[in-house]
């Protein structure tokens, strides 16, 4: 006969029921969440960047030219446009774009040969009656060549002390190597094409230069970045002074930096404005910093001088929000990152599963709801006024249907799901998020700052890390002067020729004003 379980048997069996089914539940979510990290590493790896649905990527760099030709035809030699004749007026039909008129243009004029240039019929001869005129882009390869500087000597006749040299116009690296247009080659080359030192050492070599050192250019552009520190200071001081201020900061890897292993982390922070001054009338200005650190100390020695009452730009880093406590600023919250939480979230569901009705999905159509607010008043070209209005209208409303759904789903998603984190972030954020409806001269991101820090990302995949602190400080001011003249439409190539020039002369303040990017663009044309 079986034995009836005791009651005290039958609690025990049932708390140990319950405990199992406890870990049960546990060991499940814990699977989830690791299966989750597993996805979003692997996207993080093999999949494409873009945050944009929908789209088919490609592999567009290596396979661009397959891609693009099999969709174009080739560019046809550049003719003079057709003119139409339409009722009431005269248009030029459309065509490839112009070349550029401040090309230096190579004429080669082609004539028949004098035997056939005669009429076929009556037999006279020809006569010139115009050209028809077609241009062609050609590019010339690295020509290296040597300037010869021979400073002549002058002596007195009648006796030996009069003797006079003729001086040698300053350089910005006294006895360098390299001239002031080769040394803005090997800068753009480097901050703006992404071209390592020794790859610009095998080309300078392949063309016919002196085989140079890789230390030999590293040297050199150290010593520019270090020279161009006056010019860089006027451009933080019109960027501290200004109206709005985005702020960003990336990883960079200084292998020789005292008390530090080479491993270790240090950080590139970037700091730019769309329209310099406190009325947002100036140019834009993008700025690069170097600190061994991502700390609070850190990020407010970059901010320090910054007038009460502008506003601050920036992720949901806490630094920035102790900087914009401490300066009195108005902390705006970036709604692009908000967006890519959300955006992990919903990649990390089965394809299966990544439906409208999922609760990511429903976060970032509303917020894509804000965006289309953004996307029509640039339409509309709307001033700053008109878009507060539009903003209180139409952003308004989305932002509180955001805000009651975050709210009904923060406590029934695990925190330390990446959903949980997106739903985390916009609550934590949300007084920052929300500012941007205030005033028309707000930014809804800070999507700017990250197109201004991704050549700096780009070009670390070139060349890795820097050596020293110095190396690191000289590539902050060089990316920050190309990356303004970027911002400024200026050829920074252009423009560094001329400045290296006029770099040596400068003495007061006023001279090294007169070398900010806009004004040495605007007097060299």
């Amino acid at each position: 006969m079986t034995r009836m379980p005791l009651p005290e048997e039958l609690e025990a069996l049932k708390k140990a029921l319950n405990d199992a089914l406890g870990e049960l539940r546990v060991v499940r979510t814990e699977r989830d969440l690791l299966k989750e990290q597993l996805n979003r590493f692997k996207r993080q790896l093999f999949d494409a960047k873009s945050e944009v649905s929908a789209v088919h990527q490609k592999d567009l760099f290596f396979n661009e030219a397959e891609i693009e030709g099999a969709q174009a035809q080739p560019a046809a030699a550049e003719t003079e446009g057709e003119k139409i004749e339409v009722p009431a007026h005269q248009r030029t039909k459309r065509g490839r774009k112009p070349l550029d008129p401040a090309l230096p243009r190579d004429v080669r004029r082609h004539e028949l040969p004098e035997d056939e240039r005669v009429c076929p019929h009556d037999g006279a001869a020809l006569r010139e009656i115009g050209v028809e005129v077609s241009e062609q882009m050609d590019v010339i390869p690295q020509q290296v060549r040597v300037i010869r500087h021979e400073r002549v000597k002058y002596a007195c006749p009648c006796c030996d002390g009069g003797l006079r040299l003729a001086p040698k116009p300053p350089q910005v690296i006294p006895k360098g190597l390299l001239s002031e247009a080769a040394l803005a080659w090997v800068i753009t080359s480097k901050y703006l094409d992404g071209l390592p030192l020794y790859r610009q050492a095998a080309l300078l070599g392949r063309f016919g230069g002196t085989e140079l050192s890789r230390n030999t250019l590293a040297a050199s552009v150290v010593r520019v970045g270090q020279a161009t520190q006056p010019v860089i200071n006027l451009l933080r001081d019109a960027l501290l002074d200004s109206f709005i201020v985005h702020g960003d900061e990336t990883e960079v890897q200084v292998l020789k930096e005292p008390g530090r292993k080479a491993q270790a982390k240090s950080y590139m922070w970037v700091q730019m404005t769309q329209a310099s001054g406190m009325d947002s009338t100036g140019p834009p200005i993008r700025l690069f910093g170097y600190s061994p650190s991502r700390s609070t100390h850190a990020a407010r020695t970059l901010y320090e001088g910054m007038r009460p009452g502008g506003a601050l730009m920036s992720d949901g880093y806490e630094p920035y929000a102790a900087i914009a406590e401490q300066h009195r600023l108005v902390h705006l919250g970036c709604w692009a990152h908000c967006r890519r939480y959300f955006h992990e979230a919903l990649q990390a569901l089965p394809k299966d599963k990544r439906g409208p009705e999922q609760l990511p999905a429903r976060f970032i159509e509303l917020i894509g709801q804000l965006y289309k607010v953004e996307a029509d008043a640039r339409r509309d070209e709307l001033d700053a006024q008109a878009l507060q209005q539009r903003r209180v209208q139409h952003s308004k409303p989305v932002l509180e249907q955001i805000e009651a759904l975050a709210l009904q789903h923060l406590h029934g998603v695990l925190p330390g799901s990446l959903l949980g984190k997106a739903l985390h972030y916009v609550t934590a954020q949300w007084s920052k998020l929300v500012r941007y409806v205030d005033d028309g001269r707000y930014p809804i991101d800070n999507n700017a700052c990250e197109n201004a820090i991704r050549p700096f990302v780009v070009g670390r995949r070139n060349w890795l890390f820097a050596d020293t602190v110095g190396g690191a400080n000289a590539s902050a001011n060089l990316y920050s002067l190309l990356q303004t003249c970027v911002a400024n439409g200026i050829d920074g190539y252009r423009y560094l020729s001329a400045l290296l020039v006029a770099l040596p002369r400068a003495k007061t303040v006023e001279d090294y004003e007169a070398l900010l990017p806009w004004r040495l663009a605007a007097a060299d044309r």
